[in-house]
């Protein structure tokens, strides 16, 4: 089912990858430039709400990620096709993005910045889930093998009741279910409205 990466993942992985070693590697400092910020805060650039979501903060963030892109990405992109597979991508991305910044609007949190795929990834692990519920996995630190129609839910709750905890500062657990939330209201109005979705 994995098979071969495909053509859209391929690029994502290089573009993520070499933006990874100009922000990190060769001027750490740049991440601040290319973090997302709310839209009050001084540091805040128009370009931030796409470029936020190339960039990764660490050698782990960016290998979980990148990891979860090929294993969830490409099986999507071979079923949608690229165009398809792109816009979901994006459009979890930005649906993190948005939920992230509105929580950050409510509870006042104006300074910190946003990085990583997180939040497209959630979007692709939904998918997945919704597309292939029986296939098994796993967790790094928990080796029992979960089919995925549960093994996703469980991910997604734990980051709910993380973000509500206020636990594990620096990470940011809505946008993490915030992709989620808008990958799945996507897959719902595709399943409507789209006579050439696969995914029924």
């Amino acid at each position: 089912m994995l098979g071969r990466m495909t053509d859209v993942v391929k690029n994502l992985l290089i573009i993520n990858i070499l933006i990874f070693v100009a922000t990190f590697f060769i001027n750490k400092d740049w991440m601040n430039l290319v973090a997302l910020y709310h839209p009050y805060s001084d540091n805040f650039q128009p370009y931030q709400i796409i470029s936020h979501f190339f960039a990764h903060g660490s050698v782990g963030h960016i290998f979980f990620n990148m990891f979860g892109l090929v294993m969830f990405g490409s099986p999507l992109e071979a079923r949608w096709g690229p165009k398809r597979f792109l816009f979901y991508y994006i459009f979890c991305a930005l649906g993190a993005a948005l939920v992230q910044t509105a929580i950050n609007h409510y509870s006042g949190d104006f300074g910190g910045g946003m990085l990583g795929a997180s939040g497209a990834i959630y979007g692709l692990l939904i998918a997945f889930a919704m597309k292939f519920p029986n296939v098994e996995l796993m967790l790094i630190f928990l080796p029992i093998p979960i089919k995925a129609k549960y093994f996703v839910p469980i991910i997604i709750a734990i980051d709910l009741a993380l973000g509500f905890s206020n636990f594990g500062t620096g990470i940011a657990h809505f946008a993490h279910v915030g992709g989620a939330l808008f990958g799945l209201i996507l897959i719902l109005f595709w399943r409507q409205t789209s006579p050439d979705y696969r995914d029924r």
